[in-house]
């Protein structure tokens, strides 16, 4: 990695600070599980309120003479801001407190440096730490104003400031030509199973919902689950077999969080890929969070940005094993379709209504009724079993085997196709 990377065991100064714009404002219980997932023990919290940020500190003097006490009293390794901070107003609080100053988006920038664990992970997290570290390197190295001259030590009379740059430039280039190939990758094993006809779902929510929890309960995985913030960062994608439909993919996908930054988005959008390109969409929602209607606009505003908001979605309302009175169920519209499922991952409970409820999202697209075959076209018969499309058989009186299917429409076209099979041999229903 380009630059050093602390490991939990700091102890930390927490700065919250409660602004008028509601569109800034932020959290101060997730700030704190934040730096719990960093795995940062904290020395002291400062809670304060300010209407206008000042350019230079963001936050008064007196607070700033406030933290730098506390600073030296509890001899603490870094400064922790829940807000975004610009890179002067990080210069100015490093020279004041005379330790490491670390933004909102410095803490999950350092969360997920921590919990990324596959090559495409790894390289995502460090483009967009060299992003945003790119606006920050007046803090860097000291010991050459710029490269001496003579013989044998001419160089191009860049300070060291420009080294910085210009290798970070070249860093940036590389990673980006890496991920494009992961890309191409991920689009290739994409085709393959658009090829095959198998539906993709995504579970995606906002960070803590307990998706890789309920990822684990559908697939009979062990995948890293934690409640922590952030648990998972590297998609895992398994196979789930659905009756009816037959095999499909179920993506985990790393959790959202309000005001996610803009260069993670970027650097994941290669990963974020899979939620775009999925068939449905499964929005985990923490039922027994406070604040769940504003992570849900959160989730959604993010799938904005991703253009992945207009996939088809379901709605499933995770953690009723902590709220009383609550039972599995499944809401539906009034069309009939289902839009939400309440479950709890934990223990199990309505994840059988789950399952039903992505079965009949994805047959949207199924043929039922009956197929008439010559004795000849026994070959069509057979791809048919091989697909499970078959309920049932029979024959008629002139001896024709009729079926009763039930199939992907995109299945039973290319069968009809390539098999000759006439429009009126099949009388079908939608499912």
């Amino acid at each position: 990695m380009f630059f050093d990377r602390h490991e939990g065991g700091e102890t930390a100064v927490l700065v919250h600070i409660d602004v008028n714009d509601e569109r800034k404002r932020e959290d101060p219980q997730e700030f704190m599980e934040l730096v719990r997932s960093a795995g940062v023990e904290s020395a002291a919290f400062i809670s304060t309120t300010c209407k206008h940020p000042t350019p230079r500190f963001f936050i008064g003097p007196g607070k700033v003479q406030e933290i730098r006490e506390l600073v030296v009293l509890h001899d603490v390794d870094v400064v922790l801001f829940n807000h975004a901070l610009s890179p002067s107003q990080e210069r100015n609080l490093e020279k004041e407190f005379q330790c490491r100053v670390v933004d909102r988006t410095g803490l999950i920038l350092d969360i997920f440096a921590q919990r990324a664990r596959t090559f495409e992970g790894k390289l995502q997290v460090e483009l967009a730490q060299l992003q945003h570290t790119s606006t920050r390197l007046v803090r860097g190295w000291t010991h050459l104003e710029r490269q001496k001259g003579g013989i044998g030590l001419r160089g191009p009379g860049e300070t060291q400031l420009e080294t910085d740059r210009r290798l970070l430039r070249v860093r940036i280039k590389s990673i980006l030509r890496r991920l494009d190939k992961v890309r191409k990758q991920r689009e290739q094993g994409r085709r393959s199973r658009v090829r095959a006809e198998v539906p993709q779902v995504a579970l995606v929510g906002y960070t803590n919902a307990g998706k890789s929890t309920l990822f684990n309960r559908m697939t009979e995985s062990v995948v890293y689950a934690a409640d922590q913030l952030f648990a998972t960062l590297d998609p895992t994608l398994r196979r789930i077999e659905l009756e009816d439909i037959g095999p499909a993919v179920l993506a985990d996908t790393v959790g959202f969080i309000r005001h996610l930054p803009h260069k993670l988005v970027e650097a994941f959008r290669a990963t974020l890929e899979e939620t775009r390109q999925s068939d449905l969409l499964i929005h985990v929602i923490d039922s027994h969070d406070p604040e769940r209607l504003d992570n849900i606009d959160q989730v959604e505003s993010v799938l904005k940005e991703i253009d992945a908001n207009e996939v088809p979605m379901l709605e499933v309302y995770n953690k009723i094993d902590l709220l009383q009175g609550v039972e599995p169920k499944i809401q539906r519209n009034d069309q009939g379709r289902p839009v939400r499922v309440w479950v709890s991952a934990v223990t199990g409970a309505g994840t059988d209504l789950l399952l039903d409820a992505i079965k009949e999202l994805l047959s949207d697209d199924m043929l039922e009724g009956e197929l008439t075959l010559k004795p000849a076209q026994g070959r069509a018969r057979a791809r048919l079993y091989k697909l499970g499309a078959i309920q049932s058989e029979g024959y008629s009186e002139t001896g024709d085997i009729v079926l009763h299917i039930r199939v992907s429409r995109p299945d039973y076209d290319r069968i009809a196709k390539q098999e000759g099979l006439a429009d009126d041999c099949f009388s079908s229903s939608l499912a």
